[in-house]
């Protein structure tokens, strides 16, 4: 806990706006019912009251999915080998609540369920959270780079089959504008597309397409082919690194999210 509120105080003081948070659930607080997302005194929870305590100007971004918490590593309850979509989000908004209640200023629903943006609202509203704002991650695609995170937060040698069932076809760009817009009607702030570089096209379109603040994902696995590339002699590292996050504003992302946010933001304060 005390790393992160490090971490937090850095991000500050190189003018980062926001840190978004992801547990590593320990084996024994998994189950097939997810419960430990909603136990206000979980890690997500005490992280969240820690960071906003000593740091209260950054923002706080709580990854809602059930994948962190669940024993199979699913990001939704299973039953039979199916994803159950509405029981899923009835413990996503009791996980949703306890994460605004420890400080979280955004909630950001990564597991593609259907419905789950207009469900956390009205929780949201009717506890007294109408201030917490939604980020959907309203174009998630079942993809390949997900792989070093899966493995960060305990999730990838636990996943029971895949994700491709309610996570996009890395094929459909249509149904990216059908998500976004079914949150955005749902009351979702801003939307999030992931992966990032494989899905400029998506970011260009839904910027496009709607009035709302689009933000883009460069996730593990992007982020591990840079340095895995860099290591080997293929390119410099940090122009790599801003030549990406370059490509991300011009397709016409509002904001990133990436784990090169520290060295970015150094080398763009010189």
């Amino acid at each position: 806990m005390d790393l992160a509120v490090a971490a937090a105080k850095e991000a500050v003081s190189l003018g980062i706006p926001a840190l978004a948070l992801f547990p590593n659930t320990q084996d024994e607080r998994r189950s097939e019912t997810a419960a430990e997302a909603y136990n206000p005194d979980n890690l997500m929870c005490r992280a969240l009251a820690a960071i906003k305590a000593a740091v209260p100007e950054i923002g706080l971004i709580a990854d809602v999915a059930l994948d962190e918490y669940s024993s199979d590593g699913q990001d939704g309850l299973v039953r039979d080998g199916e994803i159950l979509n509405d029981e899923t989000i009835d413990v996503m908004i009791k996980s949703a609540l306890v994460q605004a209640k420890a400080g979280a200023d955004i909630i950001a629903p990564s597991d593609m369920m259907d419905g789950r943006v207009g469900a956390i609202r009205a929780a949201l509203d009717e506890n007294g959270f109408g201030h917490v704002q939604i980020m959907s991650y309203a174009a998630k695609y079942a993809s390949v780079y997900y792989g070093p995170f899966r493995e960060a937060v305990g999730s990838g040698a636990r996943l029971k089959g895949d994700k491709k069932t309610y996570q996009m076809d890395p094929a459909n760009l249509d149904e990216a504008l059908r998500e976004v817009a079914l949150d955005i009607e749902e009351g979702a702030d801003s939307v999030m597309i992931k992966p990032g570089l494989p899905y400029l096209d998506v970011i260009r379109t839904v910027k496009d397409n709607f009035n709302i603040p689009v933000f883009a994902y460069q996730v593990s696995g992007e982020y591990a082919m840079i340095e895995f590339a860099a290591r080997n002699g293929a390119f410099d590292r940090n122009a790599a690194m801003m030549e990406s996050l370059t490509c991300f504003k011009r397709a016409g992302a509002s904001g990133v999210l990436t784990y090169f946010a520290p060295e970015a933001a150094r080398l763009l304060g010189k």
